[in-house]
């Protein structure tokens, strides 16, 4: 006999508080877990947990992957920062252009439907997941930044004592960059990481950890002025399932970052794009078609 969806969600809504609770540290724990995977990309799972398991609304789940973006972030740039893998100049670029078009973003997510806010949002997710398996393939994406650099005419470069060279060229590609990441963050609730690692490995010649470093920074002060442009609209974010998912995402992010460090970088690219597609597909299902 076929369970009805209705009385399933029913069912959860009337289990007790701590249920609830459970539910939103679990979500965070994999939203932490694939931010130190991947050092980018993780918050792509945020929206499709909070608002097909814990139900939450996905105007709320944008304001509430924000917060968990933004508070999560911090800490990992911390961690960065204290082993000198945060280029904070290049990461102030990027996050002084992020801001100005992540409350652009949120007005943006204000105006569109949910269902094709949900929609879109998972037009984003293949497109992540197309670039990570591509990652996967790319041997040249897989070497270390001195290597690949040298393979290519970068339009940023850097000096003999490794400072980058921010020429009129290299301040406009870096500021475009980070105009799209704001935008994109303040409209889906996402960190950026995804456009911001690649983007400072190839363009800024930086080397992938330090780029996990600096894209974390700017992932902060992104997210943060996000959260304010939502919160100075009127937007109310519940502190319990945010509390709970930061809860969550926090110690998953060292977990993380530990077992990134044991695998192979096309191995877990591979794996992540798989994820995201399966979610991505889940999603479609069930705004399109009402699986």
């Amino acid at each position: 006999m076929t369970v009805p969806l209705a009385a399933i969600d029913a069912a959860v809504s009337a289990l007790p508080p701590a249920w609830a609770m459970f539910q939103s540290v679990a979500a965070g724990a994999v939203v932490g877990m694939s931010l130190g995977l991947t050092g980018g990309g993780g918050a792509i799972f945020a929206v499709p947990l909070l608002v097909y398991w814990i139900g939450i609304d996905p105007q709320t789940a944008v304001s509430i992957s924000l917060v968990t973006v933004a508070v999560t972030a911090v800490v990992g740039a911390a961690e960065r920062w204290w082993y000198g893998q945060v280029e904070v100049r290049t990461g102030l670029l990027f996050a002084a252009a992020g801001m100005l078009t992540a409350p652009l973003g949120s007005w943006l997510g204000d105006q569109i439907p949910p269902r094709s806010l949900l929609a879109a949002f998972a037009g984003l997710m293949f497109v992540i997941a197309a670039r990570m398996w591509r990652k996967a393939r790319d041997t040249a994406e897989r070497m270390p930044a001195s290597v690949f650099a040298s393979g290519i005419e970068h339009t940023c470069s850097r000096d003999a004592q490794g400072q980058l060279r921010m020429t009129t060229r290299c301040f406009v590609l870096l500021a475009l960059v980070g105009l799209v990441v704001g935008l994109l963050s303040g409209l889906f609730g996402v960190g950026g990481g995804f456009l911001i690692v690649p983007a400072l490995v190839a363009f800024a010649t930086m080397t992938v950890p330090r780029a996990v470093g600096t894209s974390l920074f700017v992932m902060t002060l992104v997210g943060a002025a996000a959260v304010g442009s939502q919160l100075a609209a009127g937007r109310t974010i519940p502190l319990d399932v945010a509390g709970g998912f930061v809860a969550g995402s926090i110690p998953a992010l060292f977990v993380g970052s530990s077992l990134g460090r044991q695998l192979t970088g096309p191995t877990l690219a591979r794996a992540f794009a798989v994820a995201i597609i399966l979610v991505a597909a889940f999603i479609i299902a069930k705004t399109l078609f009402g699986f």
